[in-house]
Order: structure tokens, then C-alpha cells, then sequence
């Protein structure tokens, strides 16, 4: 009979305080979301300019997420989340004044600023998860991400509400700044110190490097060298297609319905609602599948049912199909993301593991940050609809090569079976890829 670990005070203040604030990342990032129609029709600017505008979301997240993992290791957790978090709070600001005032710029600085403070939080966020994990000896980061998927339905609805009686998009994404910097504020101080830094004591009492292995460095070389696997190669094309899939929704779905289908503000912000609560269904439910079925099998039907939602929204001609093919988009891309680069650094020893994640995460980043606003310039030629294609056509290649996602033999078997041990202490991490 397994037994429950006894989980301390301080642990439980440490594991509420990340849940807290990924709800409050999730709340800002939906509440943005929902309001870009607003904020491009203030802006009064194409779709084109619209998504040179979304590039400054993608140049500060990339950047914050690059050199997020060097920070950590030389800081620790903390400290980056702090950074992070006030960055995210000027962002939040800087889009809300840039929108008042009807200056493209400033809305470009703002997401500038607020996608580098995601980036650096975000890394953070899942080494303090991944600490807890093992502290607990029970699997966090699931819950950890579904928060974040829950607060995208929260931000969503309150940007509903917000569109529907015409409140100024610049008052509320101010007021949602000051709710992220009050859980933020919490959050730094309940979370240990030294999660993650390589020449101190870690959050979770473990000293960096321990179990023989020396500590990391050269990090950026590891996260190079690990690209030689052609394993860690297909993982990483598999996680592309799943970011790319799941941050075209976050950027463009209400767009995508107000221009591609006619329907209202109001009516896309619903819609991206609909994605929203999906995909938190999905991160919340997705844990038995994977222990049952395995990553491979979980992701294959994720990715094909992902694709059906697309092709749906892109070739339907009823509003209403769209809209309510978007819930199976958003159930298929709830799990492709967490899950795959969970896959990466299975099998692996704990710095070999923490370089391919790094390595996976930044491919996905950069496919779910990148890619997305670059659709704004192939949309003012063939439209939004049609633009969508290119997702289509990323999840069936991915739907192709998720056998690289079945468990090595180094985890205690082989094949799909080996994700499903629950007692055994090394396959832990991949039990979080529900996130």
C-alpha cells in the first residue's frame, strides 16, 4: 500500500502560492486576448499591422525565455519570478496606455515587456513545480498548468462582459495589472530561495548537482548537443506543431471569428471562451489517458482531434459550427505541449534531462510565440481562414511521428506500459505532462 506523504506547512504556502499566480498569468493573458479586436479597431490598423504588433508579444517572450534558465541557475527561482512578475505588470500597463492613446508603439513596448516577463516567469514557474513535485513525491505541474488554463477562462469571461458594455480595453487591462502585481507580491514570498541555482542549497532542500552528477554548465552547449538525438529531433517538430496549433488560438481566434465569420466583438471573445474552458478540461482530465494509454497514443489523437476543430473553423461556412468546433481544438491542443516536452527528458539523467527540456521548451516557445503573429502577413493575402491552413498541416505532420514520444527503456521498461507505473519514483515528471 503506497503511502500519502505528509505534506508540511510551509510546502502547501509554497505549492498555493505558484497555483495563485499562474491563475493571475492565465487572467492577464486572456484578458489581452479577448480585447485585441478592441485594441485593433482603437489602433485603427490591418490585420498585417495587427500582427506586427503581436511580434512584440513574441520578441519579449523569446528573449525572457532564453535567458530565463541561465538566471535561475545562477539566482535561483525566485528572484526570476520577481523580475518576471513586475515585468508583466509594466506590460500590462504600458498596452493598457498604448491602447488609451491610440499609439501603435506603445502597445508594442507594453507586449514587449509583458511577453518578457512570460518568458522569464515561465521557466521559473516549472523548475519551482517540478521542486514541489519532488517534495511532495506527487505530481504538481498538471494542476500547476490547468491553473493557467483557468485563468484563461476567467480573463475571458471577464473580456466578454467587458466588450459587451464597451468598457475601455485601457481601464481593464490596468485593473488586471493591479490584481497580478497583489498575487505576485504573495507568491515571491512564499516561494523558498535557491529553487534551481546551481551553487546553493535548492527549494526543495537538494543541493544542485547531487546523486554524483556534477553541476550543469555550459548550458547553452548542452542544449545544442542534445539535438544530435533524432529522438529529441522528432520531439521537438511534435511540440512545434502543438505550440504552433495552441498560440494561433490565443492570438488570433477572436479575430479569426469576427473577420473570417462576421460575427460580433462579443461573439469572438465567446468563442476564444469556448477554446479556454477546453482547454482546461483537457489539462484537468488528460492525467488517467496518459497513465492508461501513454504519451504517444494521448498526443496522436490530441493532434488529430485538434485538427478536426481547425479544419471545422477554417472550411465550415456556419458561424456557428465554427464556434463550436473550436472546444475540439482546444481539447487537442490541451495535452501536446506539456506532454511532449515531459517526453523529452525522460529516460535521462537529471542534467542531461534538464538540457532537453530546455532545448524542447525553447523550440516550442518559439513555434508558440513566433509563429502565431507571422500568420497576420500571410492572412492579409489569402485571409485568416485560409491562413489557418498552415496549423491544419503542422498537426498531421505531428499526428505522424509521435512514436518518438513512447517511453525509453531506460525507465523502468519499455513501450507504452512504462508511463504507467504510479510507484515508481522516476517516471514522476512525466506524470505532469497533463499540464
Amino acid at each position: 500500500m503506497k503511502v500519502t506523504p505528509v505534506i508540511d506547512a510551509r510546502t502547501r504556502r509554497w505549492r498555493a502560492a505558484l497555483f495563485l499566480f499562474m491563475l493571475a498569468i492565465g487572467v492577464s493573458m486572456a484578458s489581452w486576448v479577448a480585447r485585441t479586436p478592441g485594441v485593433r479597431d482603437a489602433l485603427d490598423v490591418s490585420t498585417g499591422a495587427m500582427g506586427l504588433v503581436l511580434f512584440g508579444l513574441s520578441i519579449g517572450s523569446m528573449a525572457g525565455v532564453l535567458v530565463s534558465g541561465g538566471l535561475v541557475r545562477k539566482h535561483g527561482g525566485r528572484p526570476v519570478i520577481a523580475v518576471g512578475a513586475g515585468l508583466i505588470v509594466a506590460g500590462l500597463l504600458g498596452v493598457a496606455g498604448g491602447a488609451a492613446l491610440e499609439v501603435s508603439g506603445g502597445v508594442f513596448g507594453g507586449l514587449a515587456l509583458f511577453g518578457a516577463g512570460m518568458g522569464l516567469a515561465e521557466v521559473a514557474f516549472n523548475i519551482e513545480g517540478a521542486a514541489v513535485e519532488r517534495t511532495v513525491g506527487r505530481p504538481v505541474l498538471p494542476v500547476l498548468h490547468g491553473c493557467f488554463s483557468l485563468g484563461t477562462v476567467v480573463g475571458a469571461l471577464l473580456g466578454m462582459g467587458l466588450t459587451a458594455v464597451a468598457f475601455p480595453v485601457g481601464w481593464h487591462l490596468a485593473a488586471v495589472s493591479v490584481a497580478v502585481a497583489s498575487a505576485a507580491v504573495w507568491t515571491v514570498r512564499a516561494v523558498p530561495p535557491g529553487t534551481g541555482r546551481e551553487d546553493g542549497e535548492s527549494g526543495d532542500g537538494e543541493r544542485a548537482g547531487a546523486g554524483g552528477e556534477p553541476a550543469a554548465s555550459g548550458g547553452w552547449r548542452a542544449q545544442v548537443e542534445v539535438w544530435r538525438d533524432r529522438r529529441l529531433v522528432l520531439i521537438g517538430l511534435i511540440v512545434l506543431a502543438m505550440a504552433f496549433a495552441e498560440g494561433s488560438a490565443n492570438d488570433w481566434l477572436p479575430l479569426l471569428m469576427v473577420d473570417g465569420h462576421g460575427t460580433s466583438a462579443t461573439a469572438g471573445s465567446l468563442t476564444f471562451l469556448l477554446f479556454a474552458v477546453a482547454m482546461t478540461t483537457g489539462r484537468f482530465t488528460g492525467g488517467p489517458l496518459l497513465v492508461r494509454y501513454g504519451p504517444a497514443a494521448v498526443v496522436r489523437a490530441s493532434a488529430v482531434v485538434a485538427a478536426a476543430g481547425v479544419a471545422l473553423v477554417v472550411f465550415s461556412s456556419s458561424a456557428l459550427l465554427a464556434g463550436a468546433a473550436v472546444v475540439l481544438w482546444g481539447l487537442g491542443a490541451s495535452l501536446g505541449f506539456p506532454v511532449t516536452v515531459s517526453a523529452a527528458g525522460e529516460g535521462a539523467g537529471a542534467r542531461e534531462a534538464t538540457a532537453r527540456v530546455a532545448a524542447v521548451s525553447t523550440a516550442g516557445y518559439a513555434a508558440f510565440l513566433v509563429g502565431p503573429p507571422s500568420l497576420g502577413f500571410l492572412a492579409d493575402h489569402v485571409g485568416l481562414r485560409s491562413a489557418m491552413i498552415v496549423v491544419l498541416v503542422l498537426l498531421a505532420g505531428a499526428a505522424l511521428v509521435t512514436r518518438a514520444l513512447r517511453p525509453t527503456g531506460a525507465v523502468g521498461g519499455t513501450g507504452e506500459a512504462a508511463s504507467s507505473e504510479p510507484s515508481s519514483p522516476a517516471p514522476a515528471p512525466s506524470s505532469s505532462s497533463s499540464s
